[in-house]
């Protein structure tokens, strides 16, 4: 290596494979910057810090930003620009992915700006770049000398053939029935991310626990690698005598009022009088404008004070209920005429309107990732409107908290989507979030279960989804079954758990203290269980089961399977044939590689065409099938009869009719309709066709008509 660079890198073995973390090579100008490596994947994590606060900042400005460049695996951009464009939905939920667990370990009232940048430059194609880049920024964090309470590390779990999986590659995640995140620090969990194939509580937690375990080495590497290359750690200014004395006049003047206000129980009213309280409060203590933002802090500072001091000493919450209850739920379903599937899932103050809309598979979305080309057809997109929360505000393409949102609720109820062979149908729901006071995105999964139901999807077993909080001062804790949004903003953990009466499908937990322990989830999980099973015996009063039928609003789809070498022909020259099906059926046919062929149609008579129009050209015929052809010559020796389409048959004279027939052209003109049975086929592959087996077969079956009638009659005589 060049004397140019000071180099500093640890290396260890995890999971079978070489995980790297380097720094002084690249990007030495950040006050951080990491490379690193595991396997042949290679991500840069560069953390800068703004060196002043920006004026009329009150919160944590931190930005974190994953992206992945395609020349890591050797391609070129699509699209005109040939360059990377927005950031990709992958890259936005990995974004998210690496704030959560380092967020929290910032010190309260850091407010310089951090900002934390992760490229992807090399993928292997076989171990994840996500992990590998939250314990980079990790790393990179440690070394800059920010006020970073970490570090912190993650690892991915799976769960195969029964054995719990650390890291598994891209092969052994399509076996596994878990894909599990875990992040957290040396005393404990910080983040989990999840999707499950119905597994039960007990197997999520020791999942966890396994990965916490599993990553604890990395931790000491990254220690190893700050006392080799960090920085000198900022100085960071104990909280200032004036906020101290800000919020002990503030307690002073606004306990009482603040304490009646937390103590109405519907949210709008409530948010009304605590901001009349602020006001008065305001006016009362001649708040300067230079104190404003002192004030506001100190004024939420008492906010959480007295929600959370009641939670853990009377053990009642803001709405009236205990730790435990579940809000009033509602649920209907069909509520929009022409719609394919819908539903209103109301809980509390909460509610999702929740629509399903089914496509064939030209609708699937076709996604282009840094692993390759593929297709999805079940997707799920949910919007947070600012009116859901008595506001104004942007309205205009998904942000990031509307990704992740859709993305949780997409993983909650993937694992009980119908296998394609079964249910051919793209599958699109929407959740509009009507109403927000906690966990919408719990909301959605409800409402989605419901509408896809209602649109006669076949799931096996619906899916509910339940919030859990969390408020710990020292020892003493309280664990909150479907929390509001106060909780949430004011508590300390935000635990989503959804699933069905079998198990868990999906997990998300974020923590904002510095991390909680093996106990704490667990009771969490026990109440998520009976707080979910609550909520899906509510969801059984309208629906427990996909329709038997789908809308009449959404398209029919039958499957017909071709032999793979006759798909040219249905294709035919640059796509003449199948178009010329699809305008003259008025379907949508897509065809499958290995030859399944889908037709969609608005109604019965228009997929027959299409069923028989594809028959007829790739279809071979059936020995002792009747098919309705046409006369196109004659010969002294027989007939031929063209039928399915451009294929041609003989019916030799002797199987023209039952009596002998001494000339063909007694029998059938050229241009006549007949019906025939296919007989065989001969040496040549020609086929052998007969109109005698047909008349025979409708004489077979009149006489086996005869008997049934008689022995009506006899049965009425006798009853007579």
């Amino acid at each position: 290596m060049s004397e140019f660079f000071k180099i500093a890198r640890q290396e260890m073995e995890w999971a079978g494979r070489k995980l790297i973390l380097e720094t002084g090579r690249v990007a030495r100008q950040a006050d951080g910057a990491v490379l690193a490596t595991y396997g042949n994947s290679t991500v840069l994590c560069t953390v800068v810090g703004a060196k002043t606060v920006k004026p009329d900042i009150d919160f944590f400005p931190l930005s974190v930003h994953y992206q992945e460049k395609t020349f890591a695996v050797g391609r070129i951009p699509g699209g005109f620009g040939r360059r990377e464009g927005k950031p990709s939905d992958t890259e936005v939920l990995a974004s998210r992915l690496i704030d959560r667990p380092i967020r929290p370990l910032f010190p309260e009232g850091f407010f310089h700006e951090v900002q934390v940048i992760c490229t992807v430059l090399s993928y292997d194609q076989e171990n994840d770049c996500q992990v590998l880049a939250m314990i980079g920024a990790s790393a990179a964090l440690a070394l800059s000398g920010l006020p970073f309470q970490g570090p912190v590390a993650g690892a991915n779990v799976g769960y195969i053939d029964g054995e719990f999986v650390l890291n598994p590659t891209q092969e052994q995640s399509t076996i596994s029935k878990l894909a599990l995140v875990v992040a957290g620090t040396s005393e404990g969990v910080l983040m989990v991310e999840s999707e499950a194939h119905e597994l039960s509580e007990e197997l999520m937690l020791e999942a966890v626990v396994f990965g916490h375990k599993a990553f604890q080495p990395i931790l000491k590497m990254i220690d190893k690698l700050k006392k080799e290359a960090g920085k000198d750690v900022w100085d960071v200014a104990a909280e200032s005598k004036e906020a101290i004395d800000m919020f002990k006049k503030v307690k002073k003047a606004a306990d009482k009022e603040l304490r009646k206000s937390y103590s109405i129980p519907t949210k709008k009213e409530r948010l009304a009088d605590i901001l009349a309280v602020k006001m008065k409060t305001k006016e009362k203590l001649a708040i300067e404008t230079d104190h404003e933002k002192l004030f506001s802090r100190a004024f939420k500072q008492l906010e959480a004070e007295i929600m959370r001091g009641d939670i853990l000493k009377k053990r009642t919450r803001v709405d009236g209920r205990d730790l435990t209850t579940v809000r009033n739920i509602d649920c209907q379903v069909g509520i929009l005429a022409r719609t394919h599937g819908s539903a209103l899932f109301t809980r509390g103050e909460t509610q999702a309107l929740v629509v399903t809309t089914l496509g064939t598979s030209q609708d699937e979305q076709i996604i282009d990732g840094i692993e390759g080309e593929y297709r999805e057809r079940f997707l799920l997109h949910y919007n947070f409107p600012p009116f859901s929360v008595n506001e104004t505000g942007r309205v205009g393409a998904p942000g990031r908290r509307e990704i992740g949102h859709g993305k949780l609720a997409w993983r909650a109820i993937r694992p009980l989507l119908p296998a394609k062979d079964k249910f051919p149908y793209t599958i699109r729901t929407v959740s509009e979030i009507t109403e927000s006071n906690g966990s919408s995105s719990m909301a959605t999964v409800c409402g989605t279960s419901l509408s896809m139901m209602d649109a006669g999807v076949p799931l096996p077993r619906p899916v509910a989804g339940i919030a859990m909080g969390l408020i710990k001062e020292g020892k003493d804790f309280a664990v909150l079954t479907d929390i509001l949004g106060d909780e949430d903003h004011l508590g300390d953990m935000d635990f989503k758990v959804a699933g069905t009466e079998a198990g868990v499908t999906a997990l998300q937990m974020d923590i904002k203290i510095t991390s909680i322990t093996p106990e704490i989830m667990q009771i969490a999980l026990g109440q998520a269980k009976e707080g979910r099973l609550h909520i899906l015996d509510q969801m059984a009063k309208v629906i427990t089961a996909g329709r038997t039928a789908v809308s009449d609003n959404a398209p029919k789809m039958v499957t017909v399977s071709i032999n793979r070498d006759k798909i040219r022909d249905l294709i035919g020259p640059g796509g003449k044939t199948i178009r010329e099906i699809c305008e003259v059926s008025g379907t949508r046919i897509d065809i499958e590689e290995e030859g399944t062929v889908n037709i969609a149609g608005y109604d019965n008579k228009s997929i027959e065409i299409a069923k028989s129009m594809i028959r007829n050209i790739a279809c071979d015929p059936e020995v002792g099938q009747i098919y309705l052809g046409k006369v196109v010559k004659i010969m002294d020796f027989g007939a031929f009869v063209n039928f399915m389409g451009s294929r041609d048959g003989l019916v030799h004279i002797s199987e023209l009719a039952a009596e002998r027939v001494n000339r063909v052209s007694d029998i059938v003109k050229v241009g006549e309709e007949v019906k025939v049975k296919v007989l065989g086929f001969d040496d040549r592959g020609k086929v052998k066709l007969s109109m005698k087996a047909v008349a025979n077969d409708a004489v077979v079956a009149a006489a086996g008509d005869a008997p049934e009638a008689n022995g009506d009659e006899s049965a009425a005589a006798e009853e007579a």
